[in-house]
């Protein structure tokens, strides 16, 4: 028995190129693992920077490249009610949710990760899609101003 026999051979292609609805999401799984990733270091009490590489040239002429600390603004925030509340950005804009509804309202803010998990995993599966490309379409008609 041959040793390729063993697999499951198909015939398929790598596509070229992903759909944009995919793409987006994509883009917005990063920024909610940040959001993550930041909402956990607070709770442990650590600072959470995350670096990018920037090339600058300097009075000589000579460009060089260097690491600069990107600034994570936090999509959370504590109302007047003592309860913290959790929006969704994609980009400058936020994101309505539901219709009419904006952010989470959360009892505490030891609900903050596993509430920012589960919206990542609502975007990954694609339910917030329609929303997604409504706050696309509000960025898009702003550049043709």
């Amino acid at each position: 028995m041959s040793t390729l026999a063993k697999l499951n051979l198909v015939a398929a292609q790598k596509p070229t190129a992903q759909q944009p609805i995919v793409l987006k999401r994509n883009k917005l799984i990063k920024k909610l693992q940040e959001q993550v990733e930041l909402a956990t270091a607070l709770a442990e009490g650590r600072d959470y920077t995350v670096t990018r590489t920037k090339t600058v040239t300097d009075e000589d002429g000579n460009s060089k490249t260097v690491q600069q600390a990107k600034r994570i603004k936090a999509w959370w925030w504590v109302a007047a009610n003592g309860k913290t509340c959790v929006t969704v950005r994609y980009g400058a804009k936020v994101m309505e949710l539901a219709k009419g509804k904006q952010a989470v309202e959360l009892n505490s803010s030891d609900e903050l990760v596993d509430t920012l998990q589960t919206i990542k995993a609502a975007v990954n599966e694609g339910e917030l899609d329609e929303q997604i490309n409504a706050v696309c379409g509000d960025v898009k008609k702003a550049f043709k101003k």
